[in-house]
């Protein structure tokens, strides 16, 4: 009788660049979710409202030339470009030591530039994402980049809503987003 393996999740810590004190999640997915499913699971996680135009870039040392994302005209496809909708975390990083890295880029004109740290390979057989961890209130999704972020913070812009507090963690409404992204 054939060993029967359990199902793998992959741990990732997504972090925000360019903004002090950091604000990071940490989340277990299933490693046969596509990357559809992972910027999914992103934007649930950071609480952002999948309204822009995304992609992932990794690539060799600093050249990040390698992109998934979706299919579309506003995206630039290059040599090494893969349908996010059709690939894996598993036919990506399978083969990848851990810790591997890529970018996570959102909304190309406020370009909230994010750090997706795949740290580890975890035995689970749940079929869905799992909060771990994180720190920090997202930035409203548009806050003019981390830029009109940082400049609001400062005190130098004043429009943030005034109910926004940029130090609370909400782990409970990030946990009920994550529940309802569906993994296939």
């Amino acid at each position: 009788m054939a060993k029967q393996t359990t199902p793998e999740h992959y741990v990732f810590k997504v972090m925000l660049y360019q903004i002090e004190p950091t604000i990071w999640r940490e989340v277990s997915i299933p490693s046969t979710a596509t990357f559809f499913e992972l910027h999914k699971v992103i934007q649930a996680a950071m609480g952002w409202k999948d309204k822009h135009l995304h992609e992932f870039r990794h690539g060799k040392g600093k050249r990040l030339t390698s992109v998934i994302a979706s299919i579309d005209e506003d995206i630039v496809q290059g040599d090494d470009f893969r349908d996010e909708s059709l690939t894996t975390l598993k036919e990506v990083f399978a083969r990848k030591r851990f810790p591997s890295r890529m970018l996570y880029r959102y909304d190309f004109r406020e370009d909230w530039i994010h750090e997706v740290a795949f740290t580890d390979k975890v035995e689970s057989d749940e079929t869905v994402a799992k909060l771990l961890g994180g720190e920090r209130n997202c930035p409203p999704e548009d806050a003019g980049g981390a830029h009109g972020y940082q400049a609001c913070m400062d005190g130098d812009l004043d429009w943030l809503d005034d109910t926004y507090d940029p130090g609370e963690f909400d782990r409970k409404a990030t946990t009920t987003r994550l529940k309802k992204v569906k993994i296939s």
